[in-house]
């Protein structure tokens, strides 16, 4: 059986000789569906402000609902890269929206995320690295927080999310007390 077919809402009869249909496919549909829903508030549907409402909407619902036909990788872009760098990584009030399942009404929040990058990030590191060679302390701790520019124009567009990488390296890294001191002031 094809790749996705066992979950497949089209075939579940187990006819695989067709494809179900692309998301532009099902606008005319979902359209309908909008004008009834129109109609059976008591609205009339012909009317001027209201003519085009079942087409928008239908598309509106088709883009609320994207993530259903994306991948990791339609998302990532392939804009990850190797780098000699394993310390934390947030990217914090990521702004996402999506659809209540159970009223079918928008909501919105922010998330964050931290993950440990496994040599895919460097700016940090140069910057302590700079440090240790220009005045060679026993430990320096550096914090960047940042406004990427590629994920607020292009991408995925999230305008106030921030991306912090630390890296601790010498006392900072040895010493937790050190380190907590060093975080608690950058706050």
């Amino acid at each position: 059986m094809g790749r996705c077919h066992e979950k497949c809402p089209f075939h579940f009869d187990l006819e695989l000789d067709h494809k179900p249909p692309t998301r532009e496919e099902i606008i005319p549909e979902l359209a309908a569906s909008y004008r009834s829903l129109l109609k059976n508030l008591g609205e009339d549907p012909n009317r001027q402000g209201l003519l085009k409402t079942p087409q928008r909407a239908a598309k509106a619902m088709l883009f609320f609902t994207k993530g259903y036909d994306q991948t990791i990788e339609d998302v990532m872009n392939d804009a990850v890269f190797d780098e000699d760098h394993d310390d934390l990584v947030i990217v914090k009030d990521i702004e996402m929206f999506s659809v209540c399942e159970h009223h079918l009404v928008p909501f919105w929040g922010k998330v964050s995320v931290g993950y440990l990058p496994n040599k895919k990030e460097r700016l940090t590191k140069q910057i302590a690295l700079a440090v240790i060679e220009a005045i060679q302390p026993t430990g320096v701790g550096v914090v960047v927080e940042g406004t990427h520019m590629c994920m607020v124009m292009r991408g995925v567009q999230k305008i106030n999310s921030k991306t912090t990488t630390s890296t601790m390296m010498g006392v900072f890294r040895d010493d937790p007390k050190t380190r907590e001191e060093f975080l608690t002031l950058v706050k």
